[in-house]
């Protein structure tokens, strides 16, 4: 058996899983088929980049579930965070980064590596097992023809969602005697200062005519056989909010909570649409939760009716594409390993992990187990009380198999705390025991890679 870990994909999970193989002294072939073929997402043939929003989400290590694992995979030395710290851009309490900085300076690392050679090329097959190891982070993307052959592979249907992308707007087109600088409460993020966001005001009128010109707007037709397959609830396109109900959308994205209006202080805005900072420059912005399958033409002229983005110069328009993921609790074991071929594992959103930072993270785990397989180790999984533990319980035991959907990182994927806690006090508690635990399941996996290497 080759000794050459195969990865396939080269987005945030492959090339997280390769960086990891590689530092752990394994040989990593990484095969990423743009730009022989191209998906309908992608815009570049970098490694790990970001196709629809730029935002890693909460850094907060203390009170959120997903700053907590941004602090665990920092721990675990995370290409992805590290190149996400290098190049965050301000965004309040969260980790946002230049997108087009972040995923170059990714390729380039994983390209210096010594251990790792990039190919481009398309893999319309699931290697054998003589090929050796092999790690598939093909994405929600998968091309059609490896789709189809892990599906005559696991003898398992496949589920899917679909997927929406946010609008950018020019910085120097959005009209700010309307619109105003500020974070949610004033609070500051990593890079950021407290005034991080672009907020435009609605009042309850300009909202209402929003509402209905978002339900009566015309929508992308999906094919016949795409109809009936059910988005993540995480990522709802904006229209598909605004059809659950008329005050949804003013309880969700467009919130007003927290946030004053300079231009009219003594007027608290209906709703309120944020933009956040996309690329170093400053000079793009995405429109925060604002994910639609509205055509084109619709979206330039609805979302030119908000206040401040009347003369909006929209330098990339929302978009939508289906994404497809595995039924993980029946296929995978707690290493990942695909069950009826177990030199295949699988990482990624197409495990059924929802979100970036969770994506990656699962490319911490696969480099690792197949590097200390190939290395004759033996590498324990994550306690389930860290995060990474906890969305690795989740995709591969904890789910309902017959109902499984993607998830992101929460809480409520822990196990429950030992003591009783108050409300206010439980985020700290869960955090607190998490990165004790993960010390010690770093600890303990570096004193077997030591008495290995011995």
């Amino acid at each position: 058996m080759s000794k050459t870990l195969h990865i396939i994909g080269a987005g945030l999970s492959g090339s997280e899983a390769a960086w990891q193989a590689a530092e752990m002294g394994v040989d990593v072939t990484l095969t990423e088929m743009r730009p022989t073929r191209k998906t309908d997402a992608h815009h570049t043939e970098h490694c790990a980049e970001l196709v629809c929003s730029n935002s890693f989400r909460s850094d907060d290590s203390e009170k959120s579930a997903i700053g907590l694992l941004h602090e665990e995979m920092r721990r675990c030395d995370s290409l992805i965070l590290r190149m996400g710290d290098a190049h965050k851009v301000p965004a309040g309490g969260a980790l946002a980064v230049d997108r087009d900085a972040f995923s170059a300076a990714v390729t380039e690392t994983l390209s210096a590596h010594p251990r790792i050679t990039i190919r481009r090329a398309e893999i319309d097959a699931l290697p054998a097992a003589s090929d050796g190891l092999v790690i598939v982070a093909t994405g929600p993307l998968t091309s059609p023809a490896l789709t189809a052959d892990i599906l005559t592979h696991t003898g398992e249907d496949y589920l899917a969602f679909f997927d929406a992308i946010a609008p950018i707007v020019s910085k120097d087109s959005i009209d700010m005697d309307k619109a105003w600088f500020q974070s949610r409460y004033d609070k500051p993020g990593p890079g950021g200062t407290g005034a991080d966001y672009i907020n435009c005001p609605l009042t309850k009128d300009e909202y209402y005519a929003f509402i209905d010109a978002l339900i009566e707007g015309e929508k992308t037709e999906f094919k016949e056989w795409e109809k009936n397959t059910p988005y993540f609830e995480g990522c709802l396109p904006i229209e598909v909010m605004a059809e659950r109900g008329r005050e949804t959308l003013a309880f969700g994205p467009m919130k007003p909570v927290g946030l004053t209006n300079p231009h009219a202080p003594d007027h608290k805005p209906y709703a309120v649409v944020q933009l956040r900072q996309d690329n170093k420059l400053g000079t793009l912005y995405n429109m925060v939760g604002f994910q639609t399958k509205l055509k084109w033409g619709e979206q330039q002229r609805i979302f030119k009716t908000i206040p401040g983005l009347e003369n909006a110069e929209f330098v990339r328009l929302g978009g939508i594409h289906r994404n497809t993921f595995i039924n993980s609790p029946i296929l995978l074991d707690n290493q990942l390993r695909l069950k009826s071929a177990p030199h295949i594992r699988f990482a990624g959103q197409i495990t059924g992990v929802e979100g970036y930072v969770e994506s990656a993270a699962m490319g911490i785990l696969t480099g690792r187990f197949a590097a200390a397989e190939l290395l004759g180790m033996d590498y324990a999984a994550p306690p389930p009380e860290t995060a990474l533990g906890a969305l690795l319980g989740h995709i591969t035991e904890g789910a309902e198999s017959k109902t499984f959907q993607p998830m992101n990182v929460n809480f409520g994927l822990f196990p429950a705390l030992e003591q009783r806690t108050g409300k206010k006090d439980r985020p700290r508690a869960y955090t607190s025991r998490a990165l004790t635990a993960i010390d010690g399941w770093l600890a303990a996996n570096n004193a077997a890679d030591m008495k290995a290497s011995a």
